[in-house]
């Protein structure tokens, strides 16, 4: 088994985000793009004592396209695997101020 901090990259904290927390108390982090949705469960179970996962569903995004302005180049950002997790049990602290 991998290590949960391998599987689990970082929260995607945003004002979206921060408002599925409270409604639906559903978290989303960016994770490894090879991760299962039984990994995720398992690694956020691991991470985050007292939790419970019900739910998780993924999606992968494509990385922007972006063009350079003064050589007309184009790069592009990295492409990411998200995962939004619903629990059924138990309460993430991300928004501590």
């Amino acid at each position: 088994m991998r290590d949960p901090h391998d599987i689990i990259i970082r929260p995607i904290i945003s004002e979206k985000t921060y408002g599925q927390a409270e409604a639906f108390n559903s978290y989303t982090f960016v994770v490894s793009p090879k991760a299962s949705k039984p990994e995720i469960s398992d690694a956020i179970e691991a991470i985050f004592d007292g939790v419970k996962v019900s739910n998780v569903n993924t999606m992968n995004r494509k990385g922007k396209t972006k063009r350079d302005r003064r050589s007309g180049r184009t790069n592009k950002r990295p492409d990411t695997k998200r995962a939004i997790i619903t629990l059924s049990e138990g309460e993430i602290e991300l928004y501590s101020s």
